[in-house]
């Protein structure tokens, strides 16, 4: 229908959403390609843009802005440029690195890059580490763009700070600061006691974006939890998404492969339920945590994807006879007992997908509420009219959404449909 009718119909649906979330107080409509809110693949926005000097001293006209940390410090008008080509590397991790955070590093020498590297996935080097290893001499006196604080500690790996002070570089500018209490500015301090120039906070907002789920987890002590649904126009819940939204680009694709974890309990309204595999290039495939049935009773879905891990969570005894597919019990099946388990798992984020009726998911979506378990929303709207009567339960979800605080609302549009982002 949108592509028949154009954006006409996608207005449509967001005057039918005003009224529906009218309890959201701040409406942030940014036009931001780093965030790709009018295309379905962020990834694909980030890796089109062009980084050279030249072209993006056009399009900012020369404008920078940094913030010392500690002391002020001069920057360059090409250190955004720079910072920006770490946040963009720094993705090539995307999914791979929880319980790590994702970090770039970009080593740059006479105005030209001699150096870039990946943090790829937890127990492996750092990104410093294979920058300074493909720049090798020529970091000597270069400067370094490192997207988060570089580690002052021995962990799995050796310090990243020793590492830049043996290479002899000479600046070093940081995206942000690691919230980490056993890093906490303490790489900077120490790069800067070896007389190495450092500029902290450079293009600070984008680098906390990128690793949203590894902050929360770390200040808080529980995975970044989102809540995902599929809405038809007149606002029935509906257990589908979109029409490509599964496919390499859509937006359920790349939230697939952006989470640790998906949380579902599989309706038999639609008979067999699939586990779908995120179709982006070298994407690693959730963990799929199944919710039982409120009679206590679980829908087998079917694997697509060998890779895929299963796992059945339940508060009774139950033995599952398919192979692949673990049951894991808990004392009890409350949501902070399963972001627990995640987090015990190693996962920074989950996506709770919640499919056709609440079922066992609306005393969750409760608890998620009161105890504000809940940060993110994603909701696709379908261009559908479903028949549908609203049963207690979802005039519960209803009236429980007009009371809650929405802000940051992103509306894009994604083939056929409009998906809303946000946080609670």
């Amino acid at each position: 229908m949108i592509r028949r009718y154009g954006y006409n119909f996608a207005l449509n649906l967001l005057c039918f959403l005003i009224p529906l979330y009218s309890s959201i107080h701040h409406h942030h409509y940014h036009h931001n390609d780093e965030l790709g809110l009018y295309d379905c693949s962020r990834s694909r926005v980030l890796s089109s843009l062009k980084w050279t000097v030249k072209s993006e001293r056009c399009r900012r006209g020369h404008l920078a802005k940094c913030v010392g940390a500690i002391q002020d410090t001069d920057c360059d008008a090409d250190d955004e440029v720079y910072m920006r080509r770490s946040l963009e590397i720094a993705r090539k991790a995307v999914g791979h690195t929880s319980p790590n955070p994702m970090v770039g590093c970009v080593i740059v020498k006479n105005g030209k890059i001699v150096g870039e590297g990946f943090h790829p996935k937890a127990g492996q080097p750092h990104a410093e580490v294979f920058a300074l290893r493909e720049a090798g001499d020529l970091a000597e006196n270069a400067t370094a763009y490192v997207s988060l604080e570089p580690c002052n500690h021995h962990g799995r790996t050796p310090p990243c700070t020793e590492a830049l002070i043996k290479a002899k570089v000479k600046r070093v500018v940081i995206g942000m600061v690691d919230p980490n209490p056993i890093v906490a500015s303490k790489g900077v301090q120490r790069l800067r006691d070896a007389g190495i120039d450092v500029t902290v906070r450079m293009e600070e907002d984008s680098c906390k974006k990128l690793n949203e789920a590894y902050i929360h987890q770390i200040l808080t002590g529980k995975p970044l939890l989102t809540l995902r649904y599929s809405l038809s126009v007149n606002g029935c819940f509906v257990d589908q998404v979109g029409e490509g939204a599964a496919d390499a680009g859509g937006y359920y694709s790349q939230l697939l492969q952006e989470y640790n974890a998906v949380l579902i309990s599989p309706t038999s309204s639609s008979g067999e339920f699939e586990i779908p595999a995120s179709k982006e290039l070298g994407a690693k495939q959730p963990l799929w945590i199944i919710l039982p049935n409120l009679d206590g009773s679980v829908n087998i879905p079917r694997i697509t994807d060998a890779t895929t891990e299963v796992v059945i969570l339940t508060d009774k005894e139950a033995t599952v006879a398919e192979k692949g597919i673990e049951t894991v019990v808990v004392d009890q099946l409350s949501l902070g007992n399963i972001l627990d388990y995640c987090k015990n798992q190693g996962l920074n984020s989950v996506l709770w997908d919640v499919r056709g009726e609440l079922g066992v998911h609306e005393e969750l979506l409760k608890e998620g509420i009161e105890q504000k378990l809940l940060q993110k929303y994603v909701v696709e709207m379908l261009p559908q009219w479903k028949d549908c009567q609203s049963g207690r339960w979802e005039a519960w979800f209803k009236s429980t959404a007009e009371s809650l605080k929405l802000k940051s609302l992103q509306p894009r549009i994604c083939g056929e449909s409009v998906i809303l982002e946000g946080n609670f």
